[in-house]
């Protein structure tokens, strides 16, 4: 194994030994290929240099209590890439492809995937697609490259798991424009949000959570991950086109269904926020990260907040047994009777 100290990784980059990658020119795949080298020649006229036609994806490989390696729903993930790259009419992996580099670039950086022991870390995943043809006119890319690379990772904001923080409303920002590119995971959806971001951070807010951008009225989705809460026994999260199909999302609403929770996926009203018991981001890189508590401020550079909603200083009961259910099936601790991990030898 290589020299790392598991229980000190965050969300961080950790240069791997290699990735893998292939490209699609005139129409047609090359064969992948495994390099060492981490950076890649392009054409300084590449399309993804000028107009962004790019997308990319995130999952993660884990080692189980009975040490085998599981991937967690990579078809899953292969299926958004193609509905992102069919958004921006570019070529894309098939299914098979991109699993099958997906597989290759965890054996290709086996030293890298942390013990099981270690609670919290893994290997995270990161495929892109990136339009790389030289072009000046504004068009979609006709060739392009997707390559699959990874980097052992604790939890995303380096804090304990389930360890709540707060978050502050975005009302002077949008993340995507309601008829926009918010419902595919793009790059430019992240390069957006960004400076609204900053704000929030700089001022002592740990996540950041953004509204529907027509009318400024119903949640969409924190700028990180997906938004869900619970009120009682039931499971809520918004429904709207330009939220992202968050997988993680998607696996707690199966999991709360299993366990007998009611599930509703539904536009939500910002004053909802004062009905909800607990509440939550949502994604890969955490699974769930509680939120303890948000601030609704006229603008994001507002001194003072017009509306406080509190949940708690520790993660609810509800959440952390969904949770640990997810957790549970991603390590081998729970039956996944949905066939949800794909091992790998």
């Amino acid at each position: 194994m290589v020299n790392i100290d598991w229980t000190k990784l965050s969300f961080s980059y950790t240069q791997t030994r290699a990735l893998v990658y292939s490209r699609c020119i005139d129409g047609a795949w090359e064969k992948p290929v495994v390099t060492e080298d981490f950076n890649i020649p392009l054409s300084s006229f590449a399309g993804i240099f000028h107009y962004a036609p790019s997308c990319f994806e995130g999952l993660k490989a884990f080692r189980g209590v009975d040490n085998k390696i599981r991937l967690f729903r990579p078809e899953r993930n292969a299926r958004r890439m193609k509905d992102s790259a069919i958004y921006l009419d570019m070529k894309y992996p098939s299914e098979e492809m991109f699993i099958e580099m997906c597989v290759t670039c965890v054996k290709e950086n086996l030293d890298f995937l942390p013990p099981y022991e270690f609670t919290g870390a893994s290997l995270y995943l990161r495929p892109i697609l990136i339009g790389i043809n030289p072009q000046l006119g504004i068009h979609s890319a006709r060739d392009v490259m997707f390559a699959v690379m990874c980097s052992p990772v604790g939890t995303y904001s380096g804090a304990k798991s389930l360890a709540p923080g707060n978050a502050v409303i975005s009302r002077n920002y949008d993340r995507a424009a309601t008829c926009g590119s918010g419902g595919f995971k793009l790059g430019a959806n992240y390069a957006q949000s960004l400076h609204a971001y900053n704000i929030a951070h700089n001022t002592g807010y740990r996540e950041l959570l953004f509204l529907d951008s027509a009318t400024k009225t119903t949640i969409e989705e924190f700028g990180s991950s997906n938004f869900f809460a619970i009120k009682g026994n039931t499971y809520v999260t918004p429904r709207s086109t330009s939220v992202l199909p968050s997988i993680t999302n998607n696996s707690l609403r199966k999991v709360a269904a299993d366990l007998g929770m009611d599930v509703e996926v539904r536009p939500i009203k910002v004053e909802e926020l004062a009905e909800f018991d607990e509440v939550n981001s949502c994604g890969t890189a955490v699974v769930i990260s509680p939120i303890s508590s948000i601030d609704d401020k006229p603008t994001l550079e507002s001194e003072e907040p017009s509306r406080h909603y509190s949940y708690g200083k520790e993660c609810g009961k509800k959440s952390r047994m969904l949770y640990e259910k997810i957790i549970g099936i991603q390590r081998g601790l729970e039956e996944d009777t949905r066939g949800w991990c794909l091992f790998i030898d």
